[in-house]
């Protein structure tokens, strides 16, 4: 009897999926923030053990949280960011644990020069850790094609 009530009281906690959306997307903004306020501890909170990152070559992935905590905290340390990043879409599947975010990425002069596709997992109520992060170059097609 004891499991039933939990579980009833479980079923009725469960968040919307719209509720899931909106944490997660306030999520990957506080992510980003730690960017922009250069705190490279207050990053690393947001990474999963399990953290995978791949980087600017197709070749090169972090694996694991002490892996893309060393490989990133080079570009926390000058005082101005590098860059900044912020979701344009969120969506979350049917069971409440996994979640994409993606957006634009913008250099320091706040050209667009990425988009960004993050995996985030629901690691404890309330709780979602980054588990894989990557960016993909945007075209400067008028560039590319000469006009």
């Amino acid at each position: 009897m004891a499991l039933l009530t939990l579980a009833a009281a479980a079923s009725a906690q469960r968040l919307s999926n719209d509720e899931l959306k909106k944490q997660v997307a306030d999520t990957e903004r506080a992510f980003a923030a730690t960017m922009k306020a250069r705190d490279h501890k207050a990053f690393t909170t947001f990474l999963s053990d399990e953290a995978v990152f791949f980087g600017g070559n197709p070749n090169e992935v972090l694996r694991g949280k002490e892996a893309v905590a060393k490989g990133w905290k080079g570009l926390y340390i000058k005082p101005e960011a590098p860059f900044s990043w912020e979701p344009d879409q969120v969506e979350v599947v049917e069971s409440g644990t996994l979640a994409l975010s993606t957006g634009p990425v913008y250099d320091a002069n706040g050209k667009l020069i990425s988009r960004f596709s993050s995996i985030w997992r629901l690691e404890a109520p309330g709780t979602w850790k980054i588990v894989f992060d990557r960016g993909t170059p945007v075209c400067d097609c008028k560039k590319a094609d000469g006009k």
